[in-house]
């Protein structure tokens, strides 16, 4: 089991205080993530603009992590994008259930990562550890694309996002893409703190284990929003 060792001056235990969202529709997971890490006037801005901001940005109906970013840099909030990768995976063209989104969205997805540094969106093609990850926290909190079905809250009780409660990315079964925000962690316990955009307002808890596990699941690329605060 790896040891993870602090910067020193951070602290052992650390929870960022986030205003809590809960995603309105079977798409918005990640926007509800936005608006969680959003300085409050932004966030008044966007929820009583929603539908114009989404379908100027060209993401009402589904969204990506790189629009999750270019949604951040309309707003003026500092944050860094790691992902495996650049556009959108060769792999998932290939699955015809899923044709008609990918084909809707690929032309958009892969022209904002082509124009993202000529945007001001910085986009680092990487997969970051989880003590990169502990070591952002104390700067702001850390959008995560994770396979829902592999979420484990320890507070919840619940191994995953039941079917009633909505997901975010339609993919095959083993796989349910699905944003949520880290706010902290318990070093010792090697616990993190996250908020989950499907439930009402609350922290949920998790492993390092268990997080590692569903952020690096096929499907979500490895994709982590670093949010300067």
């Amino acid at each position: 089991m790896r040891k993870f060792v602090l910067k020193p001056g951070h602290p052992e235990k650390l929870h960022i205080q986030l205003l809590h969202h809960k995603q309105k529709y079977n798409w918005d997971c990640g926007i509800s993530c936005v608006l969680m890490v959003l300085p409050k006037k932004h966030r008044h801005h966007l929820l009583k603009n929603f539908t114009k901001v989404c379908k100027e940005e060209g993401v009402f109906g589904s969204t990506w992590t790189i629009d999750l970013c270019y949604l951040l840099k309309r707003y003026e909030v500092g944050h860094v994008f790691y992902t495996v990768t650049l556009g959108v995976h060769p792999g998932y063209r290939g699955n015809s259930f899923y044709h008609n989104i990918l084909t809707k969205d690929e032309f958009r997805v892969n022209q904002r990562f082509e124009t993202a540094k000529a945007s001001g969106v910085l986009v680092e093609r990487a997969s970051i550890s989880m003590q990169t990850i502990l070591d952002h926290l104390i700067n702001g909190p850390v959008i995560v694309l994770t396979n829902a079905r592999l979420l484990n809250c320890d507070v919840c009780k619940l191994n995953k996002i039941s079917s009633e409660l909505r997901k975010c990315i339609p993919w095959p079964m083993a796989y349910q893409g699905h944003y949520i925000v880290l706010c902290g962690y318990e070093l010792a316990a090697r616990k993190i703190h996250y908020r989950n955009p499907s439930f009402g307002d609350r922290v949920c808890v998790m492993s390092v284990e268990v997080l590692e596990e569903a952020r690096k699941s096929y499907g979500t690329d490895e994709d982590v929003i670093l949010v300067y605060k």
